[in-house]
């Protein structure tokens, strides 16, 4: 191999030579044949000199420009849940900052339109999904949704402060704290086009998803390097997800059915056995993301208890903000604390008005038989006690609102949900 350093110097020196001979008087023919001779062997060597430089030339671009080592300009965080678990609402805590271009639970097209296949398999299309939306590629939901669409044909669209503001939608501004009811009377009427246009100018595009029970069909995400991809995995206390669940049956049907089946979801064992699967995503999703950490998840997976964000919202929400790189502005804390603190109980599916979060995070302990905290603890106790929940024995102690049901047994020291 030619060493590098010496290419440039060589190549002068030949090219002084040459210029020398140049200029001196014309010699005697039989001198004049040896020159020529020599003039022959110049022109190779200047060829050979210059082939080098080109090859060190392009050997110093190949190691001065790697985009393994560059990120992405974009951040993508994906916050991973199930259903009633406060992901809708958590999602708003992101949705409403001016940086972030946010979907929510834009797999549920492959669900919509693949509805014969079971949870597992479905993985893949939506794996495959969530990536083209993270790099802003809208034409993927061509495989699930009609040509002719509008913006307002995306699943619960209105939820999306970035598809209620410029270029999305000109009735708002971006740091505008934007309802979804404003937004749906005002915001509807306009191409799918704009949410490819809108995702193209955010810093920080976040998605929200319940569609995954594993983090390792993830890895090939978080080792892409044109992804800048974080894990916010988000979890509830089993009983008050049960209870949630209860009173949104209907709305469930369809996802409990690819969950676990049209047969195992049906008569009183139902709910149970979409629980046990749902605990079961959990424990694998902690495990893989914590504790048998591959070295790519470093400083790239965080648990968060929806409990936690419920006692101190503002304290989870900037802790929440750092991770996804950004700034928690006053605005916003403002919002965090009067959405936290109002008198609503969030009983409809996807409603993120305000609420009095803490009152509906115990609502399950004054609401749910004993008889079923007892079967759903049967199914859900690894999970229970591997996120920090605290069984209750009796319903003596269901209803003691003193009674601290959240610990961190099974938290690793400084894992955020501790």
């Amino acid at each position: 191999m030619p060493q590098c350093s010496s290419p440039g110097v060589m190549l002068h020196s030949v090219q002084q030579s040459s210029i020398l001979q140049h200029l001196t008087p014309t010699p005697p023919p039989r001198l004049l044949a040896t020159m020529l001779k020599s003039n022959k062997t110049i022109v190779k060597v200047v060829l050979a000199v210059q082939s080098v430089v080109f090859i060190c030339f392009l050997s110093h671009l190949r190691s001065s420009y790697s985009p393994q080592e560059e990120k992405p300009a974009q951040v993508h965080i994906l916050i991973l849940s199930s259903w009633r678990s406060g992901s809708s609402f958590t999602g708003q805590l992101f949705s409403q900052h001016p940086d972030v271009f946010y979907l929510m639970e834009p797999a549920w097209h492959v669900w919509r339109a693949m509805y014969q296949n079971r949870a597992k398999p479905l993985q893949m299309a939506a794996r495959d999904l969530i990536r083209s939306v993270f790099l802003c590629d809208m034409s993927v939901f061509d495989a699930y949704m009609s040509t002719q669409r509008n913006k307002s044909d995306l699943f619960q669209w209105e939820a999306s402060r970035a598809l209620c503001s410029p270029p999305a939608c000109d009735h708002f501004q971006r740091n505008h704290i934007i309802s979804k009811t404003a937004c749906k009377t005002l915001c509807s009427r306009y191409p799918f086009s704009k949410v490819e246009e809108a995702c193209k100018t955010y810093s920080h595009i976040i998605l929200k998803e319940v569609r995954f029970f594993d983090l390792t069909v993830l890895y090939p995400l978080l080792t892409d390097p044109s992804l800048n991809l974080k894990i916010i995995h988000l979890v509830r206390d089993p009983r008050a997800v049960f209870h949630s669940r209860e009173k949104t049956v209907a709305a469930l049907m369809h996802d409990s059915n690819i969950v676990v089946g049209p047969q195992k979801n049906q008569g009183e064992r139902g709910p149970y056995n979409v629980m046990q699967e749902i605990c079961k995503s959990h424990i694998r999703i902690y495990t893989e993301g914590s504790q048998a950490l591959p070295s790519f998840l470093k400083g790239r997976y965080m648990l968060v208890r929806y409990e936690d964000i419920v006692n101190d919202p503002l304290a989870k929400a900037a802790q929440m903000y750092k991770f996804a790189e950004l700034h928690l502005i006053p605005k916003l804390q403002v919002w965090v604390y009067n959405i936290t603190h109002g008198k609503g109980l969030g009983m409809q599916a996807f409603d993120i008005g305000s609420r009095d979060a803490v009152n509906v995070s115990q609502a399950w302990r004054k609401n749910l038989p004993f008889q079923k905290i007892a079967k759903l603890q049967n199914v859900c106790k690894d999970a229970m006690d591997l996120l920090g929940y605290r069984l209750v024995m009796s319903e003596e102690e269901q209803k003691d609102m003193a009674l601290n049901l959240l610990f961190t047994q099974g938290l690793p020291p400084g894992d955020p949900g501790s």
